[in-house]
């Protein structure tokens, strides 16, 4: 069969792919969303479904549970490496918020929730290397450093954590980071992505580099093994794992920032020449290659869900901003519907526990839902938004017993770096404002729609656009179109999102929503 790149067209960064038989697994970032780790499994390489959740919360505490203002945008779940060994699956990621990494293992990579051990050393963009029946785990920024982990995984040997290797400074924007560590045929290859600064001759884009060394004294040879950017100038296509297939073809899988959809997955073979992995096809990612595998279509990454259910258990396309509160969702309070009880006081949609979310898709994607508001109270906010940095909401909202169609939205120019990186969530309040359309509502029944038009992916104008509808066919067009763009402040694509909460007290009413649609 054909693989077409990209893989999927929505946001799945910082993949690691093992195989276990015939099947692949991949790990991806979700930072913030809960569960964490999602785990997706192909037979193809074509077609991924997420099968489970490495855990289902990363901590309980006020940071994952939107708290007394701390919260884990940006940071959360990054870079998980996947490693299958003796029989054991195992799975490995860092948490800035938390100053700590995690380690965890199961017997079963499609079960979720996997058993963890608590590691109080921030081991960035960490891999998993298995040389001479030792586990390492490979780490850093620029300088590489290694550690040992104990036999029976517990933790770390004492006094194992060394400096490995240093990458280079000069001429760099990015040092080398992001690892994947393999051994083969004796050698070991490191990969990493860098990015060279622009040259008067060249604009640097973010690439992929391979070290080999022979043993771990740190002396190494060095290649670049991919510098494409693709159809988007200046953004390169790095970052990522090789594997190899029953048949002993070999592949990699890189991603590349692609506007405000986020970090997009493309696959391409490699071939071994000399001891070095060669990837792509002429030293470019291809747009389409022959596999050796059938087709075996699975489930979107991307579904509509009617909310009928009998018990309280999410599809596994389905993440909640943080740690959801337990108490306050339900299937089963009004079969056929999604129930969210509104918490608050919340200000604004970033600060809301209990926001259910999706991925969307390029270059098109639009959700609609059907609200039935008889169960608000005054002070309740609920209805869909578009979760960025820059975001917005349409829904319904009840003050002195009234209801109305609200459409709220940050406005201005977009947050500088300082801003973005240095204040946090409380800099960008006070550097957007936040504007709204309202329309009178005497109804308890609406239906909101949000529409995504990614444009050309990242080289072009990002938007989305709200309607809402009193009967379920004909949609009216609420205020202009929201300008989209990817941020470092949430670090993640565009989402829709589900939400209630109360803008005055503790505790309001609820929302109940049935009928989510997905279309393209």
């Amino acid at each position: 069969m054909k693989i077409r790149n990209p893989l999927f067209w929505a946001d799945m960064p910082d993949p690691d792919v093992i195989r276990a038989g015939d099947a692949f697994y991949m790990v991806s970032t979700t930072m913030f969303y809960m569960p964490a780790a999602p785990i997706l499994k192909s037979y193809d390489l074509q077609h991924w479904q997420i099968v489970s959740y490495v855990c289902n919360e990363i901590a309980d505490n006020e940071i994952y549970h939107l708290k007394n203002g701390r919260h884990a945008y940006g940071k959360g779940q990054w870079a998980t490496s996947l490693m299958q060994y003796k029989g054991r699956f195992y799975a490995c990621f860092v948490c800035y918020d938390m100053g700590k990494t995690f380690l965890f293992s199961t017997d079963d990579i499609e079960k979720s929730d996997w058993d963890r051990v608590e590691l109080d050393a921030v081991y960035h963009d960490m891999s998993f290397l298995c040389f001479e029946d030792t586990v390492y785990l490979v780490y850093g920024n620029g300088d590489i450093r290694i550690v040992a982990l104990k036999e029976d995984f517990s933790g770390t040997v004492a006094g194992s954590d060394r400096l490995l290797l240093s990458t280079p400074k000069e001429g760099v924007r990015l040092r080398c980071e992001g690892c994947r560590a393999y051994v083969r045929d004796g050698n070991i290859y490191l990969l990493f992505i860098e990015w060279p600064q622009d040259a008067p001759e060249k604009r640097g884009i973010r690439r992929e580099v391979c070290y080999r060394l022979r043993d771990l004294s740190g002396e190494y040879e060095r290649r670049i093994v991919m510098e494409d950017d693709g159809k988007i100038p200046g953004c390169g296509i790095a970052q990522g794992p090789l594997f190899d297939d029953a048949f002993g073809n070999w592949y990699a899988m890189l991603f590349q920032d692609c506007g405000a959809i986020g970090r997009v997955p493309f696959l391409m073979p490699v071939e071994w020449r000399d001891g070095w992995p060669v990837l792509g096809v002429d030293g470019k990612v291809p747009e389409c290659f022959e596999v050796p595998f059938a087709e075996k279509i699975t489930d979107d990454i991307i579904k509509s869900d009617s909310f009928d259910h009998r018990e309280n258990s999410l599809n596994r396309v389905w993440q909640w901003n943080h740690v959801p509160n337990g108490e306050a969702w339900s299937f089963t309070r009004r079969p056929g519907f999604l129930r969210l009880e509104s918490r608050g006081p919340v200000q604004e949609i970033f600060e809301a526990e209990n926001t259910l979310t999706q991925r969307t898709k390029a270059p098109y994607s639009a959700f609609t839902v059907r609200l039935a508001c008889d169960g608000m109270k005054d002070g309740d906010y609920a209805g869909l938004c578009v979760m960025l940095e820059r975001y917005g909401q349409i829904g319904v909202r009840q003050r002195g017993g009234e209801k109305e169609i609200v459409l709220r939205y940050r406005d201005g120019e977009r947050a500088p770096y300082d801003v973005v990186c240095r204040e946090g969530l409380s800099g960008l309040k006070n550097w957007y404002s936040v504007q709204e359309k309202t329309v009178s509502l005497t109804t308890n029944t609406v239906w909101l729609k949000a529409a995504f038009d990614f444009g050309a992916c990242g080289n072009g104008e990002e938007t989305a656009k709200f309607f809402y509808s009193l009967d379920g066919e004909q949609y009216l067009a609420l205020g202009d179109a929201l300008p989209m763009f990817f941020s470092l402040s949430v670090f993640v694509g565009a989402r829709i999102g589900i939400f209630s909460y109360n803008e005055e007290t503790a505790a309001g009413g609820w929302a109940d929503f049935c009928d989510f649609i997905y279309s393209k």
